[in-house]
C-alpha cells in the first residue's frame, strides 16, 4: 500500500492534482486555510492510492511525497 502526503502549507489549491488523479482521492479542502492563505489539497481516500504519481508529476509546487 502506498502511503501519499501532502505538504499543505506549500499547497496553493491550483487543483491539477485533483484533476490528475485517477482514483479520485484529492478534493481541495473547504474547510482548511494554510498560512498563504489558500485552501490547499486534501486526501479523501487514503488507502486507494496506487502511487501512480499522477498527482506529483502535475504539482507545480512540489506539495506530494508518496512511500510504497
Amino acid at each position: 500500500m502506498a502511503e501519499l502526503t501532502i505538504d499543505r502549507e506549500r499547497c496553493k489549491g491550483c487543483g491539477l492534482c485533483v484533476r490528475a488523479c485517477p482514483k479520485h482521492i484529492l478534493a481541495i479542502s473547504r474547510s482548511f486555510i494554510n498560512r498563504q492563505g489558500f485552501h490547499p489539497a486534501e486526501i479523501t481516500d487514503s488507502d486507494a492510492c496506487v502511487a501512480c504519481l499522477s498527482c506529483a508529476l502535475t504539482c507545480p509546487d512540489i506539495c506530494f511525497v508518496i512511500k510504497k
